[in-house]
């Protein structure tokens, strides 16, 4: 990895000579950092990093033959000491979840300002995990989710309870409940009770307001 003497070696990776062209050209005036090869195709790459001595590498998504991320897979598995940069113009939520997944050390969208982008390099060969800023809101609302699934789960309501708590919450009644889950009113009285035992609620206005504190209605 690099030192404090010597440059930060990186890889840009990407399929439009242009834009190879032009993060070259942005990184050649930064004294710390140095392109020691380029690619256009992922089949390219793990022969270029056993003959190069690589820190960073600047990947897009869209490359012919692979994408982005299986080529960051395979990085991370020949060359786990590499830190690898996301450098795409898409923000596809799915894209994100599996770049993530693979192991890659940043996401960042093209649309970066020439300023920023050496120090994410910088950054990410200290160690930290970078994300564009457009990007960190979804993260956050997918940890949002899962958080709250898994309190779901630990309170051991299903999400068949989970959606008579939400029916109530709007105002139904134990008919309207057992109407529409087809069921009988004994039925629906033992079924609430027993959402009200799980959440330690002693009436239903209770339970819904935890359910509510908790972000699930």
């Amino acid at each position: 990895m690099a030192t404090d003497r010597q440059p930060i070696r990186i890889l840009i990776v990407d399929d439009h000579p242009v834009v190879r062209h032009g993060l070259r050209s942005l990184l050649a005036g930064q004294p710390d950092l140095e392109v020691v090869g380029e690619a256009d195709t992922g089949a390219d790459v793990l022969p270029l990093l056993s003959s190069h001595e690589t820190d960073v590498i600047l990947l897009d998504i869209q490359l012919k033959g692979q994408s982005g991320i299986e080529v960051a897979r395979r990085i991370r598995h020949a060359h786990p000491v590499v830190k690898i940069i996301i450098l795409t113009t898409y923000d596809d939520e799915s894209l994100l979840h599996d770049a993530l997944e693979a192991g890659v050390h940043a996401f960042l969208l093209k649309s970066v300002s020439h300023e920023s982008l050496p120090d994410s390099i910088r950054a990410v060969v200290r160690g930290e995990r970078l994300l564009s800023t457009p990007l960190v809101s979804t993260v956050l609302s997918n940890y949002q989710k899962l958080a709250q699934e898994q309190a779901r789960r630990e309170a051991g309501l299903t999400p068949e309870e989970l959606q008579i708590l939400e029916a109530i919450a709007g105002g139904a009644s134990n008919k309207d409940v057992a109407e529409r889950f087809f069921w009988s009113d004994a039925t629906v009285k033992r079924r609430v009770q027993e959402i009200m035992e799980k959440l330690g609620a002693s009436s239903r206005a209770q339970a819904i307001a935890e359910a509510v504190r908790r972000g699930w209605i």
